[in-house]
C-alpha cells in the first residue's frame, strides 16, 4: 500500500461529541468470508493485449483483418515496396494469415516493416527484450533480415541480424538490449536486398515479466493487482463471455496451448484479442496472486442468440472439461494437457459462474443443464448463478451474482441494503459495482460512495461472500468504459481513488465481524435543482406544449417553432413534426435535454404520446448530469409500472401502463426536496428526499494480530468529531490509522499526478476503549487498534 511519511496524531480524551461509533468487541459475530474482496478481470479497454499481457507487438500473427493492421512500411522508397496478407502457406491452419513483404529495389538503404505496438513500445535502457518470429524466403531470397528497436525518427536502440532464410518456415529467437529509454519505440524488421519474404507470429516480450514467467505479465500492473490482496479473481467476463453472437462467444478451449494455435478473436469491446492470457495463464495468475479462481463459462447464450436446447451438450461439456483441466490428474485427458502446458499439479478450481448477466426462461433452462451435469460429476464445485430478470427457481442456488452501477449517492443510500436479508437464504456475490455517474475519470467522491457501500458488504459478509469492482483496467488510449480501477499507458500506471479504497478494505479484512453502532446528526436534504428533458426506452413517442413555471412566472416554454434549437439531443432519431418533438427509433436510453441546471422549485408540464414500441416515456427533471438517471419513468419495465428513478427517491414505483396513440397530460412539481408527479391530473407520486447520515462504519477483529479493525467513511462535506467506544476491550494507547482524503471531493489521479489522492498513515497516541477522533470530510479511515 502506498503511504506518505508517518504523521503523529494525538487522540483526544472522551467528552461529548456530535457523533458516536460504538463497537461491541465483547460480542463477536460471524466469520468474514476470506473471499469477500476480490477482483474482476475482463478484457475491456485493451486490458489484456496492450495491458497486463506483456506482449509488445500488436497484431503479431496478422489475423486482425485482411490488411496488415498496425504494421507500416519502413523504407525510403515505398513505391518499390509492397505489404499484403497471404493465406497460401500458413504456419498454422488455425491462424491462416501471414505477412508477405515484397521489396523490388531497396536502393542504397533498407526497406522493411514497422510495428508501434499499443500506442508505442516502452523500452528501458539496459533491459533485454526477447524477439521471436517465424520467417521464410521466396523467389530465391535468403536474407539477411535486421530486427531493431528504434525511435520513431529512426534512432536505433538495439538490433540483431537474421543471417539467412529458408524456403520453409523457421522460428528465429533474438535478444535485444536497449541502449536508451523511450516509451514510444517501435520494432522494425528490414532488409537491404530485393526479394520477397514472409513473417508470422512476430512477438516481442520484455525479459523481465512478473514472476519471471514466459508469456508473462507486465510487472507494474501485476504488482498493482497483488497490492489489492484479492481473495479471488473472476474471469474472463463480463460481456466478453457472451459476445454479440455465439460465433464471438468466449470458448476456453481456443485459448490454451501453443500461442500460434490460439484463436485471434474479435472482442465485443471492438478490438482483436490474441488470448495470450488464456485459461491456463488465468489459472496461473490466480495461483501467483494467492487468489481463488472464479471462472465464468458461456451458457449457450450471447447478446443476440441462444443455442437450442438440443445443441447444448457441447457447452455443458466445455464446463466439465474446464474443471478437469484445472483439477484433473495428469493422467486425465484435460489434466494431461495442463501438465503438457507446464503445470502438472492441479490448480484446484472451486468456483464457476454459469453465464454472465443472462436471464429469463432461456437462462433458467440452461442453468439447470449446467447445474445437474456439474454437480453430478463434481459435487464439491460452488456454482454462481445470474440474476437478470429474476433468478432461477428450477434448481438450487448457492451464490447469486448482482451488479450495480450508479452515482455516489446511490451507493451511500444502499449501504444498508443487505442488513435485513434472510440469513438462511442464498449467498450473494456483488460481481460488478462502481460509481459510474458524477465520477469524472474516477474521483474521490466516487470512492467515498463505494466505501460507504462496502461497509455494508463487510457487516453483512455472512450473506455477501464475494464482491469485486468493475472494470479493472484501462489503457488511457482506448477507454470504452469509465471509470476503471487502474489506468495506464505503455510505461506508466496509476490507481484511481477507488483503487485505494479496494486496497484499504482488502488489506484490512478481519476474521470476525464486530457489531458496530453509529449515531450522528443527519444532514437535512438540500433544495434540489436541475434542467428538464424528454426521452424514450425502446419506444417511439412525441412530445409538445413543454413549459416550466415558477410562482406564475414562465421559465421556459417551447412550441418547437424553431425546430430543436435550445435542445441537446442524445441518441435516437429526433425531428419536429406538426409542432411536436418526435423520436422515431426503438433504441434504448434516448433523451433530449433543455433548460437551466440551476432551476429549482418549479412546475414542469407537457403532453406526450406513444407511437409504438415496448414502453412509455422518460420525463427527465432535476437533471444535473445528463449521463445519470434523473427521470420519471412512465410506463416503464415493459410498460407495467410508473416510477421515479433518481438518487434518494427510488423505490416508489406503482403499477401502470401507457396506451399507444393517446395524448397524456404530464405534470411534475418540484418544491425544495419534495416532488409530486401527475398523469392526466391524477397524483401518482408524492415523495421527498430523506436526510442523509454522515458516517458509515464496519468493524472486525483480526485474531492473529489481536487488533480491532474499524473502518469509518465520512460522506459529508464537514469534519466529524466522533466519540469511539470499544465495549468490553482493553486497548493499547498506540494505534494506527490509514486515511484516504483530499482537498476536493472531485480530485482525481492522472498519469502526470498519479498520487494526488492516496492514503496516508497516522500514528494515534493515547487511544483507549473510549476516546475522541475526528474523521475528515469526504474520507475513508481504517483504524487498527491493538488489544491488550
Amino acid at each position: 500500500m502506498v503511504m506518505i511519511a508517518m504523521i503523529l496524531a494525538i487522540a483526544a480524551p472522551l467528552t461529548a461529541a456530535p457523533a458516536t461509533v460504538t463497537v461491541a468487541v465483547d460480542k463477536p459475530g460471524h466469520t468474514i468470508s476470506p473471499l469477500l474482496y476480490g477482483i474482476f478481470f475482463e478484457d475491456i479497454n485493451c486490458s489484456a493485449d496492450g495491458g497486463i499481457y506483456a506482449e509488445m507487438v500488436r497484431n503479431r500473427n496478422f489475423e486482425d483483418s485482411d490488411k496488415p493492421d498496425h504494421w507500416s512500411v519502413a523504407a525510403n522508397s515505398p513505391a518499390n515496396f509492397e505489404l499484403s496478407i497471404d493465406s497460401a502457406h500458413p504456419v498454422s491452419p488455425k491462424n491462416p494469415h501471414s505477412l508477405r513483404v515484397s521489396v523490388a529495389n531497396p536502393g542504397s538503404s533498407r526497406a522493411g516493416v514497422a510495428n508501434d505496438g499499443f500506442w508505442g513500445m516502452a523500452v528501458r535502457k539496459g533491459q533485454t527484450y526477447q524477439l521471436s518470429l517465424f520467417a521464410r524466403g521466396g523467389d530465391g531470397f535468403t536474407g539477411p533480415l535486421v530486427a531493431a528497436l528504434e525511435s520513431r525518427d529512426g534512432a536505433v536502440y538495439a538490433q540483431k541480424t537474421i543471417s539467412s532464410l529458408a524456403p520453409d518456415w523457421k522460428n528465429y529467437r533474438l535478444s535485444l538490449i536497449a541502449n536508451a529509454t523511450d516509451p514510444k519505440a517501435r520494432l522494425v524488421i528490414s532488409t537491404t536486398r530485393p526479394g520477397t519474404f514472409w513473417l508470422d507470429m512476430v512477438s516481442l516480450f520484455p525479459k523481465q515479466t512478473w514472476k519471471s514467467r514466459p508469456n508473462g505479465l507486465r510487472p507494474d500492473l501485476a504488482e498493482m493487482l497483488a497490492g489489492l490482496k484479492p481473495g479471488f479473481v473472476r474471469f474472463p467476463g463480463g460481456c466478453w463471455v457472451e459476445g454479440d453472437t455465439m460465433s464471438l462467444a468466449y470458448r476456453w478451449k481456443q485459448t490454451v496451448g501453443d500461442l500460434s494455435e490460439r484463436r485471434t478473436q474479435y472482442n465485443i469491446w471492438q478490438y482483436h484479442a490474441t488470448h495470450g492470457i488464456g485459461y491456463h495463464e488465468y489459472l496461473q495468475m490466480c495461483e501467483d496472486l494467492g487468489a481463488e479462481p472464479l471462472f465464468v463459462i458461456n451458457c449457450g447464450m450471447s447478446h443476440k442468440e441462444v443455442v437450442p436446447l438440443d445443441k447444448m451438450q457441447e457447452f455443458v461439456q466445455d464446463a466439465l472439461d474446464a474443471i478437469e483441466y484445472a483439477n484433473g490428474p495428469a493422467s486425465s485427458t484435460w489434466g494431461a494437457l495442463r501438465a503438457k502446458n507446464g503445470h502438472r499439479a492441479p490448480f484446484n478450481l472451486k468456483y464457476m459462474e454459469i453465464g454472465n448477466e443472462n436471464g429469463g426462461t432461456a437462462y433458467h433452462e440452461r442453468y439447470a443443464l449446467f447445474y445437474d451435469a456439474i454437480k453430478a460429476k463434481y459435487p464439491q464445485m460452488h456454482l454462481v448463478a445470474n440474476e437478470w430478470s429474476g433468478r432461477p427457481t428450477n434448481r438450487p442456488i448457492e451464490i447469486v451474482d448482482e451488479h450495480y452501477y450508479s452515482t455516489p449517492e446511490f451507493f451511500i443510500n444502499n449501504a444498508g441494503k443487505y442488513d435485513s436479508c434472510d440469513r438462511a437464504g442464498r449467498k450473494v456475490y456483488v460481481g460488478e459495482y462502481a460509481v459510474t455517474q458524477g465520477c469524472g475519470q474516477g474521483n474521490l467522491r466516487a470512492a467515498i460512495g463505494e466505501a460507504a457501500f462496502m461497509t455494508g458488504l463487510e457487516r453483512n459478509s455472512d450473506v455477501v461472500v464475494m464482491a469485486s469492482y468493475a472494470p479493472l483496467f484501462a489503457n488511457v488510449n482506448y477507454k470504452k468504459w469509465n471509470p476503471d480501477l487502474i489506468d495506464f499507458d505503455s510505461s506508466r500506471a496509476y490507481g484511481i481513488p477507488s483503487y485505494y479504497v479496494q486496497q484499504m478494505f482488502g488489506a484490512n479484512r478481519g476474521d470476525v465481524v464486530l457489531p458496530v453502532t453509529v449515531t450522528a446528526p443527519e444532514t437535512a436534504p438540500s433544495v434540489k435543482s436541475g434542467a428538464i428533458g424528454v426521452g424514450t426506452w425502446r419506444t417511439q413517442a412525441e412530445f409538445k406544449d413543454i413549459k416550466v413555471t415558477r410562482g406564475g412566472v414562465t421559465l421556459f416554454a417551447c412550441d418547437f417553432a424553431d425546430g430543436t434549437k435550445g435542445w441537446k439531443l442524445r441518441g435516437g432519431d429526433w425531428a419536429v413534426e406538426a409542432g411536436a418533438l418526435r423520436q422515431k427509433t426503438l433504441s434504448e436510453n434516448v433523451r433530449a435535454f433543455a433548460g437551466d441546471k440551476a432551476w429549482s422549485n418549479y412546475t414542469y408540464s407537457l403532453k406526450a404520446r406513444k407511437l409504438g414500441g415496448a414502453e412509455g416515456f422518460l420525463i427527465s427533471f432535476l437533471v444535473k448530469d445528463e449521463n445519470a438517471k434523473a427521470w420519471w419513468n412512465v410506463g416503464g419495465w415493459g410498460n407495467t409500472r410508473h416510477g421515479i428513478e433518481m438518487d434518494g427517491i427510488a423505490g416508489h414505483d406503482v403499477p401502470g401502463s401507457i396506451e399507444t396513440g393517446r395524448w397524456y397530460d404530464i405534470r411534475i412539481e418540484v418544491q425544495g426536496a419534495a416532488v409530486k408527479c401527475f398523469l392526466d391530473g391524477k397524483l401518482i407520486h408524492d415523495v421527498k428526499w430523506s436526510a442523509t447520515k454522515p458516517l458509515y462504519a464496519a468493524a472486525s477483529q483480526a485474531k492473529r494480530a489481536h487488533e480491532v479493525i474499524l473502518k469509518v467513511v465520512n460522506v459529508s462535506s464537514a469534519d466529524q468529531e466522533t466519540d469511539l467506544q470499544l465495549k468490553g476491550a482493553k486497548v493499547s494507547p498506540t494505534a494506527r490509522a490509514i486515511v484516504l482524503a483530499s482537498g476536493n471531493p472531485e480530485d482525481e489521479n492522472t498519469l502526470d499526478q498519479p498520487r494526488k489522492v492516496r492514503p496516508t498513515m497516522l500514528t494515534l497516541e493515547h487511544a483507549d476503549a473510549a476516546f475522541r477522533h475526528t474523521f475528515p470530510a469526504n474520507s475513508v479511515t481504517v483504524l487498527r487498534l491493538k488489544l491488550q
